[in-house]
């Protein structure tokens, strides 16, 4: 005689999957409540310039220690970014128009990029201002930046003026922000 085995699946019951998937939600929003209360905000208007150093793409040194006494348009981009793209003509052709007053540089800070794409976007984009790479990633984190682009303005005593988040959309509204700080 065979015994017929049979097998009875168990299922848990329904509102324990419930509370248990509810205990999941909870412990996932506790994390990320975590994580954005412990990240950094950006710098604020009224912050100091951070103390930075880099080389530029041409091999220049940049020093923010240098830069006293001057307006500075700090603008962080990457040759991947779209809106880094859009941004690239209304930048360089605001450089250009104060080129012939003094007390005024801009830097463009490259985000996460390789060396090779960075300097073919200044190409194409034909980029003049001072760039160059941030390695390392230790100026985006002394400036606790989100993403790209971002640009932050000084006043002449290093103070943040201004901060952008996202591209600048045209000349007009960069040169609105920058042309009271050097009178």
């Amino acid at each position: 005689m065979s015994h017929a085995t049979s097998t009875v699946q168990r299922r848990a019951p329904t509102w324990l999957v419930g509370i248990a998937f509810l205990g999941l939600l909870v412990f996932i929003a506790l994390i990320y409540g975590g994580y954005t209360r412990s990240r950094p905000k950006p710098l604020s208007v009224g912050e100091y310039l951070p103390d930075i150093e880099f080389t530029t793409f041409d091999g220049r040194i940049m020093d923010s220690r240098s830069l006293q006494g001057k307006v500075v348009v700090v603008n962080f981009w990457a040759s991947w970014c779209e809106p880094c793209e859009d941004e690239a003509a209304a930048m360089e052709k605001a450089w250009k128009s104060y080129l012939s007053r003094d007390g005024i540089l801009f830097m463009g800070i490259d985000y996460m990029d390789t060396e090779h794409e960075a300097k073919d976007f200044l190409d194409t984009y034909e980029i003049t201002y001072p760039n160059g790479p941030d390695l390392r990633s230790t100026i985006s984190n002394a400036f606790r930046i989100y993403g790209v682009p971002e640009t932050y303005i000084f006043d002449r005593q290093g103070k943040l003026a201004y901060r952008k988040i996202g591209p600048f959309t045209s000349t007009a509204e960069i040169y609105q922000i920058i042309d009271p700080l050097l009178k």
